[in-house]
C-alpha cells in the first residue's frame, strides 16, 4: 500500500427535502384539511477513525463528497425520509484543516472516533405545520434548508511512541528492521527512506511503536533533500531517538544540523525530549568512540547511547531505555485520556 500523508478533498452535506402542499380529500369525509408533511434532513458529513488505516491514499482516487438529500414530505402528513450521510474513514492521527491549510478544524487521534463536519439542511415544512385557527388551508409550503460545503486538508500525522531522526545513512532504517518486523529499504545511498516507516518494537514483555522518518539535510526547512514535510510525524512522539553515525568526524556537527532543520520547523519539535544514539559503533575503536560520546554529551546536555545496529550490540539497552521514556509518557498522560473517554 503506497503512504500519503496528505490529501485535499471538497465535501458537501445533504440538503433538506421539500415539505409537502397537499390537502386531505377523501369520499364522505367533510373536513379534509392541510396534510401535507415536512421534508427530511439532508446527509451529514462525517469523520470516522478507523483503526487498519495508516495511509490517506484512498483520498487520491476521489476528492469528492456528497451526502444525500433529504426526501420531500407527502400527503397524509408523511415525512421524507432523512438524507444518507457520507462518512470519511481516516487513519488515527489525521487533521482536519480549512481551505488554508493552516486552521485545525479537528484533530482526530483515537481510533474509532466519530465526528460531525458538516451538519445536512433541515427539511422544509409541509402546510400541515401552518395551520391554525385563523388559517385553516394553508397554501404555504418550504423548501428546504441548503446543505453546508467546503474545501478541506486532511493531514495525516502518524502516532508512534519514538520517532527516529537523523542525516541520511545514519542507519535508521537498519536499526528499525533489527528492533521490529518492518522491512524499510535498506542500502548504502542516501535518502534511501523516502517515506515514514512504522514498526512495533516488543520489550519486556510490552511494546511501543517507532517511526523511521526520511534523513534531513542541512537547508531541509528550505526545500533541500526532502524538505521537512514529514517532520510533522514527529509531533506525536513521546521522544525523538536521534541517530548519529559514529564513523563521521565531526558528530557534534551532524548533531546541531538536524537541530537546527528542527529549530525551523518548529511545532514543538525543538522542546520535545531527545535521546541520542550513536550508532554504527562496532566499526569504531573504543577510545574514539568513547570521545565523540563525551563530545555529544557536552554539545546536547542530554543521553547518549551508544549502539549497533548491524550487529546488536547495545540494541536491547537502547531499546529498554527507550521504553522506559515512552512509559512515563503513557503515565503522565494517562489521567487526561481517562476524563477525555468519560
Amino acid at each position: 500500500m503506497k503512504f500519503l500523508d496528505q490529501a485535499k478533498v471538497y465535501v458537501k452535506s445533504g440538503d433538506g427535502g421539500p415539505g409537502s402542499l397537499s390537502f386531505r380529500r377523501e369520499k364522505f369525509i367533510e373536513f379534509g384539511g392541510p396534510d401535507g408533511g415536512d421534508g427530511g434532513r439532508g446527509g451529514d458529513v462525517i469523520v470516522e477513525t478507523a483503526d487498519n488505516l495508516n495511509t490517506l491514499i484512498d483520498f487520491r482516487f476521489q476528492q469528492h463528497f456528497t451526502a444525500q438529500q433529504g426526501r420531500g414530505g407527502a400527503g397524509k402528513n408523511r415525512t421524507g425520509a432523512d438524507g444518507t450521510p457520507v462518512v470519511l474513514r481516516v487513519p488515527p492521527g489525521t487533521e482536519i484543516l480549512d481551505e488554508d491549510n493552516e486552521t485545525v478544524l479537528m484533530d482526530l487521534t483515537r481510533a474509532g472516533e466519530r465526528r460531525v463536519l458538516l451538519k445536512g439542511g433541515d427539511g422544509g415544512f409541509g402546510n400541515a405545520h401552518y395551520k391554525s385557527s385563523t388559517n385553516q388551508a394553508p397554501r404555504r409550503a418550504d423548501k428546504g434548508w441548503p446543505g453546508a460545503e467546503r474545501t478541506i486538508w486532511l493531514r495525516l500525522k502518524l502516532i508512534a511512541d519514538i520517532g527516529l531522526a537523523g542525516l541520511p545513512n545514519a542507519g535508521k532504517s537498519t536499526l528499525l528492521a533489527a528492533v521490529s518486523r518492518a522491512r524499510p529499504k535498506i542500502a548504502d545511498y542516501p535518502f534511501t527512506t523516502l517515506k515514514p516507516q512504522l514498526g512495533v518494537v516488543g520489550v519486556h514483555g510490552d511494546e511501543f511503536v517507532m517511526a523511521d522518518l526520511p534523513g534531513l539535510i542541512e537547508g531541509a526547512s528550505e526545500g533541500a533533500g526532502l524538505g521537512h514535510r514529514f517532520l510533522g510525524h514527529l509531533e506525536r512522539c513521546a521522544a525523538i531517538f536521534h541517530l548519529i553515525d559514529a564513523t563521521e568526524d565531526n558528530v557534534v556537527a551532524n548533531w546541531r544540523t538536524v537541530r537546527r532543520e528542527l529549530d525551523k520547523y518548529g511545532h514543538g519539535l525543538a522542546d520535545k525530549r531527545e535521546i541520542i544514539g550513536l550508532n554504527k559503533s562496532d566499526a569504531v575503536p573504543a577510545a574514539d568512540l568513547a570521545k565523540k560520546r563525551a563530545a555529544l554529551k557536552r554539545a546536547s546536555k542530554g543521553e547518549v547511547l551508544t549502539l549497533s545496529g548491524a550487529t546488536g550490540q547495545g540494541v536491547t539497552e537502547a531499546m529498554s531505555r527507550l521504553f522506559d521514556v515512552v512509559k512515563e509518557a503513557r503515565d503522565a498522560a494517562a489521567p487526561a485520556e481517562k476524563e477525555a473517554a468519560s
